[in-house]
Formats: C-alpha cells, sequence, structure tokens
C-alpha cells in the first residue's frame, strides 16, 4: 500500500513538472539596470543572471550627476542589499522574494568564475557587449532544458545575439502600453440606442447653470470619472461622468466654450475636442490636466488663454509658470548667455506665439492698450528651468509643462510633485513626435501619467484630433 502510495505521489509530481514550464534565466546587459534600477525585481518566478561585465560597466558610469550615473549608483546599492540579505554562497543563487518584498520570486546569479570565449573570429572579445554575448552561450550549453534569454535595450547587441543563435528580447516593464492606439483618450462616444437601454429609470435636475442625469445600465460600468461622453445627431449631447458606482452612473452637461459669450480670454473652441480641453482647463476641482495632440490642435494656446483668465480675471491662481524639457530637434547651439528666464526665452518660441494670438483677441483695445495688456501679462508668467525643480513648493500656481512627451516618468513624477495646495498642473504633448533617444511612445512619461491618472475625480485627459492652425500644417501632419 506504501509503495502504491509512493507511486501515485510520484506519478502527480511528474503530472506538475510537465504542466508548469522550467524557469528561464535572464541575462541581464547594462543598459536594462541604468534604464530602470529596479529591473532586476520585474522578472517574476524566473532566475537573473549577472555578467561581472555588466558589474564592470555599472563601475564606469557611476560617477556624475546625470540620470545614468544616478541610476548606475542606485542598482550598486540595490545589489549591495540583495547580496547582503543571504547567508547562502553566490554560486547557488540569492532569492530575491525578501529584497524585492515578495515582488519577485526567482533567484538572482552573479558570474564567479572565468568564462572561455567561444565568439565566432570576427568578433572582438576585448568589447564588453561580445563579453556578455559569450556568457550568454557558456550558460545556454550549461543548462540545454533551459530557456536562457539575453535582455537588452541595444538594438544592435540584440541583433547580434540572434545572429549567433541567441534567444534576446527588449527589456517591456517599463513600457506602459505595446500599442498606443489603446491609450486612453479621455472620451467615449455614445451608442444610437444609449437612451433606449439606460433612460428607462433616468433621473434629471439642474444645478448651476448644467443639466444632470443619472442613469442605469450595462454601459454605466465601463465609464471612467471625468470622461467625456458625447452623441451627435439633432440633439447632440455632450457631457462629462461626475460618479461611477456598479451599473449607475452620473454625468453632467457641459458649458459650451463655442458660444462667443463663454469665450475664454477671448478664444472660443472650434471643435468637439477642444470644447472638451477647455472645460477641464477652467473647471478648479480638476487639479491635473493632460492634452495630447499633434501640432496645430491648439494645446499651448487653449491652456495659455485658460491660466490668463483664472490667474488675471477670476485671481484664482496668482501666476503661470510654464517649463519644457531642453532637448533640440537637431545640433545642439551651444551655451546660453544670461539668467535663468533668459536662458530658456529660446525654447519658449511657442510662448511667444501663443501670446501674440491672445493679444489680438481685443480689437478695441488699440496700440496703447495692447502694449499695457502685454506688460501685465508677461509679468504673470514665469518661465522656469526644470534642471532647478527638485525640492520646490508651488503654491496656488498655474503650472504648464510643454513638450512633456519627452520626459521620462521619473522626471514626471519630480515635476507632479512640486505641487502645493491650489496648484493646478498642465501637461501639453503630441507622443508622435519625441525628440529624447532612450524614450519611445510607449515609456514616455506623458503615456505614462495619462494612463495612471485616468479615472481619479481631479483629474482629466483629452487627445486632441483636429488641427486648427493652418491647412497648410493639417496636410503636413497627414503626408508627411
Amino acid at each position: 500500500m506504501a509503495r502504491q502510495r509512493a507511486a501515485k505521489s510520484e506519478t502527480s509530481e511528474t503530472r506538475k513538472s510537465r504542466k508548469t514550464p522550467p524557469v528561464k534565466l535572464f541575462v541581464l546587459d547594462t543598459n536594462v539596470l541604468m534604464h530602470d534600477p529596479t529591473s532586476l525585481f520585474r522578472f517574476e518566478e524566473h532566475d537573473v543572471f549577472l555578467p561581472i561585465m555588466t558589474l564592470e560597466e555599472l563601475d564606469n558610469n557611476k560617477k556624475g550627476m546625470s540620470e545614468i550615473a544616478r541610476n548606475a549608483r542606485q542598482v550598486t546599492r540595490t545589489l549591495d542589499d540583495v547580496v547582503n540579505s543571504s547567508s547562502e554562497g553566490i554560486e547557488e543563487g540569492i532569492p530575491l522574494n525578501i529584497p524585492s518584498r515578495k515582488l519577485a520570486s526567482g533567484r538572482l546569479f552573479v558570474q564567479t568564475e572565468a568564462i572561455s570565449s567561444d565568439l565566432p573570429a570576427g568578433l572582438p572579445t576585448a568589447k564588453a557587449d561580445n563579453q556578455i554575448l559569450a556568457v550568454v552561450i557558456h550558460l545556454q550549453r550549461q543548462h540545454p532544458g533551459r530557456a536562457v534569454i539575453l535582455v537588452s535595450k541595444d538594438i544592435n547587441m540584440r541583433i547580434k545575439a540572434r545572429a549567433l543563435g541567441l534567444e534576446a528580447q527588449d527589456y517591456f516593464n517599463d513600457k506602459v502600453l505595446e500599442d498606443t492606439d489603446l491609450l486612453y483618450t479621455g472620451m467615449r462616444e455614445l451608442p444610437g440606442d444609449f437612451w433606449d437601454t439606460h433612460g428607462p429609470d433616468m433621473e434629471s435636475w439642474k444645478k448651476d447653470g448644467h443639466t444632470l442625469y443619472r442613469l442605469k445600465g450595462p454601459l454605466c460600468s465601463h465609464l471612467l470619472v471625468n470622461e467625456f461622453v458625447y452623441q451627435e445627431g439633432e440633439r447632440p449631447l455632450y457631457a462629462l461622468v461626475r460618479e461611477v458606482a456598479g451599473n449607475t452612473a452620473l454625468i453632467e452637461t457641459l458649458t459650451d466654450y463655442t458660444h462667443p459669450k463663454n469665450n475664454v480670454w477671448g478664444i472660443t473652441s472650434r471643435n468637439r475636442e477642444q470644447n472638451f480641453a477647455l472645460n477641464l482647463l477652467m473647471n478648479p476641482n480638476v487639479d491635473f490636466v493632460t492634452l495630447l495632440g499633434q501640432a496645430g490642435t491648439g494645446k499651448t494656446l487653449l491652456t495659455l488663454a485658460a491660466g490668463l483668465t483664472q490667474v488675471l480675471e477670476s485671481k484664482l491662481y496668482s501666476e503661470i509658470i510654464m517649463t519644457r524639457v531642453t532637448v533640440p530637434v537637431g545640433e545642439d547651439i551651444g551655451f546660453l548667455p544670461g539668467t535663468e528666464e533668459e536662458k530658456m526665452a529660446p525654447w519658449m518660441g511657442a510662448l511667444e506665439d501663443n501670446l501674440d494670438v491672445l493679444n489680438k483677441t481685443d480689437d478695441e483695445a488699440g496700440d496703447w492698450g495692447r502694449a499695457a495688456t502685454r506688460d501685465l501679462i508677461r509679468s504673470r508668467i514665469k518661465i522656469k528651468s526644470l534642471n532647478f525643480m527638485r525640492g520646490r513648493t508651488f503654491l496656488n500656481k498655474f503650472l504648464i509643462i510643454d513638450e512633456a512627451q519627452n520626459l521620462t516618468p521619473k522626471q514626471m513624477k519630480t515635476l507632479i510633485t512640486r505641487a502645493g495646495p491650489g496648484t493646478k498642473v498642465v501637461c501639453l504633448g503630441n507622443i508622435a513626435q519625441i525628440d529624447t533617444p532612450y524614450l519611445t511612445e510607449g515609456s514616455s512619461g506623458l503615456t505614462y501619467v495619462v494612463d495612471r491618472f485616468k479615472g481619479w475625480e481631479h483629474s482629466g485627459h483629452i487627445t486632441l484630433q483636429r488641427g486648427e492652425r493652418s491647412r497648410l500644417a493639417d496636410r503636413a501632419a497627414e503626408v508627411l
């Protein structure tokens, strides 16, 4: 009987082992660790292997004040904590369960022996990348029944690995979305039968000039707070979702900023998305706004008009602070003279262009009146560099972050956490025009915050669709 039980348990164990795929071994390139210092803990139940050349390159990059140097130092400190957390030898692998706070359940292996290079004659063995490839080849031979995968952000490194018959992957954990077409747009078109399916038990009432509807139906559970819903037709509906609870939702009609009587600093919205954007920008309960859109959709103009109205007319904020990443499109022109504001001036051409437009909205003011208005506006707009943002707190400010697609998620966090009481933060950008060499549409800080803030009652997002700059700019954005 005992033998039968043992036989039964053996068969069940062999079945389990057949069902459970073997744990993979990921070999990390240095650029992965410097790109994401927490990448050691991002491989779940799989094991991680660090070649000695990766540690050597970390040591070479740890000096300086750049983002790469900071990340290299952070990785080194993390590795020190991991190695000290285990009393077992490094050869057996260090469990990552405790140091990662249960994010990873695999083991960390560090190269502890010299590995003979079995690379093709054309590849120089002195090069760090090729030494890492030699380690991957050695591990593949040592573990024939196990998947050994090189993880690198370097495309050429991955191509070389595949040419040598090795499995190589990009590091995907930093990407918010694989496909940016799935990014939250901030609005949803209601189906034609919406009122038939959601209207029977509807409640409606008026408050502060807006109509509110409490609806019940299957679509309500898919709605997000501060998402815009619309329906075109003979009686169009444009509304904002205020509350969602199960299959019940509360929606509120919008202020119509297409009408001249509701103009914002002389500006009226020219399309549906611009109207949605102004409803977010002019709403004091929304502390964080993100506007995405191609060139010429009016992101900066609408934001500045809303900012000036709330600073100079309603006095909701004390001043406008504008900042952006200083990444040149072409060759860098070198050092710029002057104070912080004077150094930032060449980067703020968009601000000057939009202020010229806003200053011409009052036809009755005359040249003297417009000059006085220009001086007043300039005194309430401060231009700041990103380099000096650490440790600051902005109280009662209207903070505009332009060209936000060039920010990393870490830089975005640094900026948004500067907001003190009464401050509104607006992020503007076009994820199709990223100038930072190490960012993609999926890993941009702008994509990151759009995805993370969706559904929060004090934030809103809208993707502007239609260009309003000129027919030439629209055609260029379409065909080029």
